[in-house]
C-alpha cells in the first residue's frame, strides 16, 4: 500500500475519495523535508535507491499527517508523537548521515 493510501486511511478518508489528495500529498511532501532537515534519511533508500519506505519513517510521516490535517481534537498529542518519532529516529544508529562524506 502506499503512503498516499496509508496516510489516507489514517485521516479516514475513504479510498474513493481524491478530493483530498493534493493536500495529503502535500503534507506527505512536508513531512519528508521536515524529518530531513533534522537530519533524519531512510537507511533503506538512502544506501540502496530503494523506493520500499522504512516502517518507522512512514510512521512518523502518518503522524505527521494526522495532526496537520484539519483541527484534529488530539493535535496536542500527535505533534508530541511525532517529535518524539523524529527525536528517537535523530538519535538512532543508521537514521542519520551526519559526519558521513561521499
Amino acid at each position: 500500500m502506499a503512503i498516499l493510501d496509508k496516510c489516507k486511511s489514517a485521516l479516514q478518508i475513504a479510498d474513493d475519495t481524491s478530493a483530498y489528495d493534493d493536500e495529503v500529498k502535500d503534507l506527505i511532501a512536508a513531512a519528508r523535508l521536515d524529518l530531513s532537515i533534522a537530519g533524519v534519511v531512510d537507511p533503506v533508500s538512502h544506501t540502496t535507491g530503494s523506493e520500499d519506505e522504512n516502517p518507522l519513517i512512514e510512521r512518523a510521516i502518518i503522524t505527521y499527517c494526522r495532526f496537520s490535517f484539519g483541527s484534529p481534537a488530539d493535535y496536542d498529542k500527535l505533534k508530541s508523537a511525532y517529535d518524539e518519532q523524529k527525536a528517537q529516529m535523530k538519535s538512532a544508529t543508521g537514521y542519520t548521515d551526519w559526519g558521513t562524506t561521499e
